[in-house]
């Protein structure tokens, strides 16, 4: 009787996929840059050409780099202790300078504005009650 693979939830499972993928990537990209090569060494192959094929091999790169670096702060996170996070001070209120004079002559149109903001604001609290 043939061994049955891991389960798909196992985390030799996931492993062997990131690993695969991460593979696979790097073949797909590697590939691509062979490619690109012989499209710069071609008679009307560019410098751009040759840009990709130093692109190619770090997109490859890329994958493996990323489940490196997120088992890293997996790890990280799981080493230090969870600390509850500091309350951030509200800092006292101050108190109002005394209004400008301009302050006391109240627009016509702002204090129509003033008031559709307050029946918006009214209508917003009693529809989420």
């Amino acid at each position: 009787m043939p061994a049955s693979p891991p389960p798909a939830g196992s985390p030799w499972g996931r492993r062997i996929a990131i690993v695969a993928t991460c593979l696979v990537s790097l073949l797909v990209c590697c590939g691509l840059a062979w490619w690109q090569w012989d499209r710069f060494t071609s008679a009307n192959g560019t410098f751009q050409n040759l840009g990709y094929v130093l692109q190619w091999p770090l997109f490859g790169l890329f994958p493996a780099f990323m489940f490196w670096r997120i088992r890293r702060l997996r790890e990280k996170a799981e080493a230090q202790p969870e600390e509850p996070a500091p309350k951030a001070e509200v800092p006292a209120p101050r108190p109002r300078p005394d209004a400008p004079a301009y302050a006391t002559d109240e627009d016509e149109e702002l204090a129509a504005y003033n008031r559709y903001l307050r029946e918006l604001n009214a209508r917003d609290q009693q529809a989420a009650e």
